[in-house]
Parts: structure tokens; C-alpha cells; sequence
């Protein structure tokens, strides 16, 4: 009974933040930290930083994988099933009552207009997200340096019309992560085998 009110609980959560936020999945992010982290304390925040990079790069959209994860977390699979349901549903509802009427929901002007004032906030709630996330990064060399060669790269290739799929730079950042972890453990391990 516990598992099943905790899983309704975060299906309600998911629904408040699927409703309100606009700009898809990584607009998101902003406000499952606030929720998860800092208000309810669900996860830590290096665990966060680990599911958004998980949910980064596996199948889907962000946003779903990570209410996935953290429903698990909380409540097993129910958990994970009614967050994902949460997640999902005000934005189905939504399009799926604007298609009805999809024409005429364009021709109204204050719907126009709205849509153009969301398009900044989308841009704000990306941004914030990703300085939040930014502060809180590790200051290790190996850091610095990924994200310094990522940006470089990514603003290289914006403004030279290079076309460099997000996915690629994360699975690089992954390898050259999964590489120095092997450099170390081998090199515990021969310190280790010294003794």
C-alpha cells in the first residue's frame, strides 16, 4: 500500500511538471533538480547528474527517461510506470486536444503570440538548467578539459555549418571517461600487485 501511494504521489509530481513546463525534455531538467534534489531529497545530486547522463543516452526523450528512473528509484516498477505515465500524459492530452482543431488553434492570434513569449522562456530554462548542472560539475581537470574541447567544437562546427550529431559528443565524452577510468584501475592494480 506504501509503494502504491509513493507511486501516485510522484505520478502527481511528474504531472505538475509535464504540465507546466514547456520546451520538452531538457527544460525539463531545471525542474526535476529542483523537485528531486533540492525539495524532496530523492536523489543526490552527483546521482542526478549520473541519470541525466544515462538518460542523455539511452532511447528517448530525456525528460521521460530520467521520471523513469527516479519513479524505480522511489517505488519500484509501479514507480516507474505511473511516473512515466505522469510524465507523458499532460503533453498527449494537450496535442491531442490542439489536433482536433489544429487549423483554427493557429489562426488565434493570442495563442500566436504566446507560443512567441514560450519560445524565450524555453531558451531561458535550457540555459539555467545547464549553468545549475554546470556549478555543480566536478572541477577536475579531466572535466575541465572535456567540456572546454566540447564547447570549442560545438561552437567550431555551429558556426562553420558542420553538421555533429549531440549523441556523438556525449559517447565521446564517454570513451575518453571510460578510458581514464581503465588508465587508473590498471595502474591501482600494478601499485596494488607492487606491495
Amino acid at each position: 500500500m506504501k509503494r502504491l501511494l509513493s507511486s501516485l504521489s510522484l505520478m502527481l509530481k511528474m504531472m505538475k511538471i509535464g504540465l507546466f513546463t514547456f520546451g520538452g525534455g531538457y527544460a525539463m531538467i531545471g525542474l526535476l533538480h529542483s523537485e528531486f534534489v533540492e525539495r524532496k531529497n530523492y536523489l543526490s545530486h552527483d546521482e542526478f547528474m549520473d541519470v541525466v547522463a544515462v538518460a542523455e543516452s539511452t532511447p528517448g526523450p530525456i525528460a521521460i527517461n530520467m521520471s523513469t528512473y527516479v519513479g524505480y528509484k522511489r517505488a519500484g516498477f509501479l514507480g516507474a510506470l505511473l511516473s512515466t505515465i505522469g510524465m507523458c500524459m499532460p503533453s498527449f492530452v494537450i496535442i491531442f486536444l490542439i489536433s482536433l482543431f489544429f487549423d483554427r488553434f493557429l489562426e488565434i492570434t493570442w495563442v500566436y503570440s504566446a507560443f512567441r513569449g514560450i519560445q524565450v522562456c524555453v531558451i531561458f530554462l535550457i540555459l539555467s538548467a545547464g549553468f545549475k548542472m554546470l556549478k555543480q560539475l566536478k572541477g577536475t581537470l579531466v572535466n575541465t578539459i572535456i567540456l572546454c574541447v566540447t564547447i570549442f567544437f560545438m561552437v567550431l562546427f555551429s558556426f562553420t555549418g558542420v553538421s555533429f550529431s549531440a549523441i556523438l559528443y556525449i559517447l565521446i565524452s564517454g570513451l575518453v571517461g571510460l578510458i581514464i577510468f581503465m588508465v587508473k584501475y590498471i595502474k591501482e592494480k600494478n601499485e596494488e600487485g607492487k606491495k
